[in-house]
């Protein structure tokens, strides 16, 4: 810059040599502000680490970058707090959710658009615009005009609040920290700042404010202008592209290509000068330590979700020096590789040198021309300059030519991405099951699981009503995705006693990330592989995969947990639920809950807002004790008739000891409905699981002699009573 105006100044004032005077002294100033110096230019953690501290520079971002911002806005976080079970003799769980708000700057002019985003180093947002957790976000490009955020002027007031002008914004509201450790993520954006490649010499114009001028036919997808001064925002683009500086008599230029060269003449380079008669020329080759055996060049590559990329360019035999150079750029890898292998030839090039000394007429050949030296090969070029007793030095270096960058072969490396999976619908099953261990409930326990159709389900949130709808009540989140699906057949009526050999089922998961496996017998016993399909309880021994999320489930326990009453009730496309103990959520109930309505709803991340409800009555299976079994009658020698049965338990289904189940109730009581062929039917209690139907009874309904019996008995539990058994007819 200084050149420019002194050049002009001296012009004006005394002509064409005057001009050149100028420029030289101003060409002095310049080297003291692009001179090789202390580094000022951008690491490559610049743009890949999320910071918050006042005062740290915010890059200028062209084309197409991924960057990480600086955090310039925020709130404390957001505590919420949701109580869970607390039934009759259970001890409440207090669980607690954390989300926070702030605001990132990404660049410090606009950009376009703002496609990808990580949270720590996993996909927050998707290619398709869909996040992966929950959060309400919105972007502001970066223009001169732009309004307000609400969320940060609702906080701040309005006289208060930052309008943040040219600066692009990203401001997550609400952001839910549970994915996180119940922390802010360190955040990176895939940022568009201009639509397709950015020209060399827009970069410097804009990064320059139009002080320095650019002859160039590079481009980059994308590059960060982020530095503490001009120097720093162009000086690290400059070394690694093969451009460099000319000072002509009126501008400061970058240029990749050599001017037309200069011949200088015999004459010139043989006239004497002083009285020492020396030579006006020398040659200075450089040994191999003057220049670096290697060139590592980092950059960020496309391929791999903008990740550091690293290739190198090395000159066999040669010392062992290297140079290392941070590109803050968005290269392929064979272009990277053919950058550096460029700049190596470059400096190992320049390392033959001349100093040559000319009449001071040569003093309008400026630093960045090329010459031609009488008796050397090719075109050298002018690095330095010097005006010293009417005599004017030159230091140059041999030229490379064209400098072009032509793409060389090179692999940018495996990448280690978080897939790109849409959150998608949820699909929620709500549970009333027998219980699954030996709790004894003391209020309805139910289940829920949910899942989704696309594999990128995470969690919903969860509301529930006992009311008809007219209230709901938190739940928290669910639990993490169950393996659900529908049954492609229609399961036939088995027993329970033994291991089904025989029946199979095909069952059709929600999505190909979904996987059942087979367990053998004795992990079945241990309780592996426990699924409800419909409203029975089965485990499967055998999984085989069939294709196309479909599974053929066979070696079947049936009618597990008491369930035999579920057999008669299948139907093709029932529900399938794995029923793995960390994927379905408990819902805890009140004992008023019982025989009442419950409605559930979730809302996820795919959803768009409408929640996705279930609703049922509740059975309370889990207080319920097992239907009996084994129902029997006997005519005794008085012609009484004694009924019997076996009770079963709510608890105690592993029969470890050999003794009779306990009880599982605060006391045994029995209903008994005995219905015979002709007479009047008869429903007494009984404690004990037999009942005596005496001679005077029989009498007294009127039974008919043929004595054809139907019974009906039900367990009354504390809480409800046993599905009855199955009505058996009898013949006595």
């Amino acid at each position: 810059m200084a050149t420019l105006v002194l050049s002009t100044a001296g012009t004006a004032l005394f002509g064409p040599i005057g001009g050149a005077i100028g420029a030289f002294i101003g060409q002095q100033v310049d080297n003291e502000v692009f001179r090789p110096g202390g580094r000022e230019g951008p690491r490559l953690n610049d743009l890949r680490l999320q910071t918050s501290s006042y005062g740290t520079p915010l890059p200028r971002i062209f084309g197409t970058m991924r960057v990480a911002g600086t955090v310039v806005w925020a709130t404390d976080l957001q505590e919420d707090r949701n109580k869970e079970g607390g039934g009759k003799g259970r001890p409440s769980a207090t669980t607690y959710s954390y989300s926070a708000s702030f605001a990132v700057a990404l660049s410090a002019r606009p950009i376009r658009a703002v496609h990808r985003i990580w949270a720590d180093g996993k996909l927050l947002r998707g290619v398709a615009g869909d996040f992966k957790s929950e959060t309400a976000f919105r972007l502001h490009l970066g223009g001169e005009d732009q309004a307000i955020d609400p969320l940060i002027a609702s906080a701040e007031g309005g006289s208060g609040t930052p309008t943040y002008c040219g600066l692009a914004l990203a401001v997550f509201e609400n952001l839910q920290l549970a994915d996180f450790g119940n922390r802010i993520p360190s955040l990176t954006f895939e940022v568009e700042a201009d639509e397709g490649a950015v020209s060399f010499v827009d970069i410097v114009d804009e990064l320059s404010a139009g002080q320095v001028t650019a002859d160039s036919s590079a481009t980059l997808s994308g590059y960060a202008g982020h530095g503490s001064n001009l120097r720093g925002a162009i000086e690290t683009l400059v070394a690694a592209l093969p451009h460099h500086l000319v000072c002509d008599a009126d501008t400061i230029r970058f240029t990749d290509t050599l001017s037309p060269p200069v011949s200088l003449t015999e004459d010139a380079l043989g006239a004497k000068v002083g009285e020492q008669g020396r030579a006006r020329y020398q040659m200075e080759r450089q040994g191999a330590d003057k220049a670096p055996a290697e060139i590592a060049l980092r950059y960020y590559e496309p391929a791999r979700d903008y990740q550091a990329g690293l290739q190198r360019a090395r000159m066999e035999g040669a010392g062992q020096t290297g140079e290392r150079t941070d590109l803050p750029a968005t290269l392929s890898a064979p272009r990277a590789k053919a950058i550096a292998e460029a700049r190596l030839e470059r400096l190992w090039t320049e390392k033959t040198r001349a100093s040559i000394t000319l009449p001071w007429a040569a003093m309008t050949i400026r630093p960045g021309d090329a010459i031609q030296i009488p008796g050397e090969s090719g075109s050298w070029r002018v690095s330095a300059f010097n005006l010293e007793r009417m005599a004017v030095s030159l230091e140059c270096v041999r030229a490379t030519g064209a400098s072009a960058v032509m793409a060389d072969a090179a692999a940018p490396g495996r990448v280690v991405s978080d897939p790109d999976l849409e959150h998608g619908p949820t699909r929620l099953e709500l549970l009333d099951l027998p219980a699954l261990d030996d709790t004894l409930y003391a209020a309805p326990h139910l289940l829920v699981a949910a899942a989704g159709i696309s594999p990128g389900w995470r969690s919903a949130n969860l509301e529930v009503s006992f009311d008809g709808g007219a209230s709901f009540g938190s739940l928290g989140r669910t639990s993490p995705p169950a393996v659900i699906g529908a049954a492609l057949g229609v399961l036939g009526i088995g027993q329970s006693a033994l291991l089904d050999t025989v029946s199979a089922i095909d069952v059709a998961l929600l999505h190909g990330d979904m996987w059942l496996t087979s367990a053998t017998d004795a992990a079945l016993v241990s309780g592996a592989n426990l699924a409800v399909l419909g409203e029975e309880l089965i485990q499967f021994g055998g999984a085989e995969a069939l294709g196309g999320n479909r599974f053929r489930l066979s070696r079947l326990l049936r009618g597990r947990r008491g369930t035999e009453w579920a057999m008669t009730g299948h139907v093709f496309g029932e529900r399938f639920v794995l029923l793995d103990p960390g994927t379905v959520k408990p819902l805890e109930t009140s004992a008023s809950a019982l025989g009442g309505s419950v409605e559930l709803l979730a809302t996820g991340l795919g959803d768009a807002g409408v929640p996705v409800s279930v609703s049922d009555i509740v059975h309370g299976r889990s207080v319920r004790p097992p239907t009996p079994v084994h129902l029997s009658a006997q005519r005794e020698a008085d012609g009484a008739i004694r009924f019997s049965w076996v009770r079963r338990s709510r608890i105690g289904w592993a029969w470890i000891s050999g003794a009779d189940a306990p009880l599982g109730e605060e006391e045994e009581r029995w209903r008994v409905s005995i219905e015979p062929l002709a007479g009047q039917s008869r429903t007494q209690e009984t404690d004990g699981a037999t009942l005596t139907y005496s001679i005077a009874d029989q009498l007294a309904d009127g039974t008919d002699a043929v004595g054809i019996f139907l019974l009906s008995v039900v367990q009354l539990g504390a809480l409800a009573e046993s599905d009855p058994a199955a009505r058996r007819t009898f013949h006595l």
